[in-house]
């Protein structure tokens, strides 16, 4: 059994997917589109938008589409266990670019250098690098 988050946008699924890649996360290994292979539409305006995508790297998946009822991204983030205080420094930084920190990194309390943002995509992000 693994986890895979799947991360629902209403339009913007593509430039999150292209904005995770410039930040060095990996990459889209599949990628389909509404009204593509003869997939019935919700609506003439998904047609060309992500209807199912799969963003791979190293340690790391998720799932990724625009849906016409998605909701606002809430109650949940992506956690990721960072190697070095450098990549975690250079990682927080492109994901926040945009976005809203909402903890500074820092070493906190229970000994992690640890931050937590939400990303100009509304997709909350925590960053942890134990020391």
């Amino acid at each position: 059994m693994q986890l895979a988050n799947y991360l629902f946008f209403t339009t913007q699924c593509e430039a999150a997917l292209n904005f995770y890649t410039a930040c060095g996360l990996g990459r889209v290994t599949a990628l389909m589109r509404h009204g593509d292979h003869g997939v019935p539409l919700a609506s003439e305006g998904m047609r060309g938008k992500v209807m199912h995508a799969r963003f791979e790297g190293p340690g790391l998946l998720f799932f990724a589409s625009d849906s016409h009822d998605a909701e606002p991204m809430r109650g949940s983030a992506h956690m990721l266990i960072m190697d070095d205080r450098a990549s975690t420094d250079r990682l927080f930084a492109a994901l926040a670019d945009g976005g809203k920190i909402t903890t500074r990194l820092a070493v906190q309390p229970w000994g992690s250098y640890y931050g937590k943002l939400t990303d100009r995509f509304g997709v909350q992000w925590m960053l942890d690098c134990p020391l």
